[in-house]
C-alpha cells in the first residue's frame, strides 16, 4: 500500500511482489479509499467545485415504487 500511496505503478508492485499476472494484484487498487478519492478530485473541472452525487428525489421514488 506504501508503495501505491508513493506512485509506484501496480505493475511494477505486481512484479515486485512475484504476481503471476498484474490482475491478482488488482486488491491493491482497491483497498485504498483515499488514492480513489484523490483521482476523483484531479478530475473534477475547474470550474466546479468537488461535490459527490445527490440522487434526485424523482428518482427515489420510482426506485421505491419498483
Amino acid at each position: 500500500m506504501f508503495l501505491r500511496e508513493a506512485g509506484v505503478d501496480i505493475s511494477v508492485i505486481a512484479l515486485w511482489l512475484g504476481h503471476e499476472s498484474i490482475t491478482s494484484a488488482q486488491i491493491y487498487m482497491h483497498a485504498d479509499l483515499a488514492l480513489k478519492q484523490r483521482a476523483l478530485d484531479k478530475t473534477t473541472p475547474l470550474e466546479v467545485s468537488p461535490n459527490r452525487y445527490r440522487q434526485p428525489d424523482s428518482l427515489l421514488a420510482y426506485l421505491d415504487a419498483l
